[in-house]
């Protein structure tokens, strides 16, 4: 008697391959996720380095002190959507991610300042006031 050999994949293997492909699946996603978080983080950087020099190189120059608070209002040469963090909250509004704070002010005219973000995957990022 002849047995007919069928081709085809048992159980086991289908197994093995959908775990794999979950496996895989979950790995890709983990990446992908980092790899946001860290775009974001860099975003906040970039964000933060603009209002830093924004302040130093023109608003300081200009006027001899820091202002009390910032917005695009204040710091009108560069980019008013740099204002925003990456979850849309601007800079002076509650759970915003940026945050400026002026030191040793008489009104609206401060000596110094400390500008920072809060990153997803790193320590805050912060900028102090050249002129302490």
């Amino acid at each position: 008697m002849k047995h007919k050999l069928t081709q085809g994949f048992t159980v086991i293997e289908l197994i093995v391959v959908v775990a794999f492909l979950g496996a895989a699946a979950a790995l890709l996603l983990i990446q992908r996720s980092d790899l946001n978080a860290s775009q974001r983080d860099n975003q906040r950087k970039t964000a933060i380095n603009a209002m830093y020099y924004n302040l130093e190189e023109v608003y300081y120059a200009k006027n001899g002190f820091y202002p009390s608070k910032i917005d695009d209002t204040v710091l009108t040469a560069m980019d008013p959507k740099l204002f925003t963090d990456p979850d849309d909250t601007k800079i002076n509004d509650t759970g915003s991610e940026y945050h400026y704070d002026g030191t040793d002010c008489q009104g609206d005219h401060c000596k110094s300042y400390k500008l920072s973000a809060d990153m997803e995957k790193e320590a805050t990022y912060v900028k102090k006031s050249r002129n302490n």
